[in-house]
């Protein structure tokens, strides 16, 4: 009979202390990068509305091209999808989609006249959906 050498016992697989050590590892990098990569969606949050109003304020200027004034607020953002009454020369639909929400999901403030004398104003109130506040929770305008 033919013996073959046996190969020596080694340990295969981790120990419950190492899996342990790994899984406080990731723990403590995920306390790190999760605070950041969160900032970073409200950042992106609050550059989507200012693209967005950015997008409303071309579309108002070739209403008041075409109609000789802004919308009133009772008409609102709506007037750049859908034809006032009152606006023979309406040459629209000035935005290609509706009126979207803001990326909070509430509705664009518009008003005409604005505060300060400005024609219009286009407001969205931020994460918190109140008038004033800071970081997330700031008012957007134009």
């Amino acid at each position: 009979m033919i013996r073959y050498p046996q190969r020596p016992v080694t340990g295969r697989g981790f120990t419950l202390l190492e899996l342990l050590v790994v899984v406080a590892i990731i723990g403590l990098l995920a306390a790190y990068v999760g605070p950041k990569y969160f900032a970073q969606v409200g950042r992106s949050e609050q550059a989507a509305a200012r693209a967005q109003i950015q997008g409303f304020t071309r579309a108002l200027g070739a209403y008041r091209l075409d109609v000789g004034s802004f919308p009133t607020s009772e008409e609102g953002l709506n007037a750049l999808v859908e034809r006032p009454a009152n606006a023979p020369r309406w040459n629209g639909p000035y935005l290609e989609k509706a009126v979207p929400a803001d990326p909070w999901g509430r509705p664009y403030l518009y008003r005409s006249p604005g505060n300060n004398n400005a024609d219009y104003e286009i407001v969205s109130y931020g994460k918190d959906g109140q008038p004033s506040g800071t970081g997330d929770a700031a008012d957007i305008t134009n």
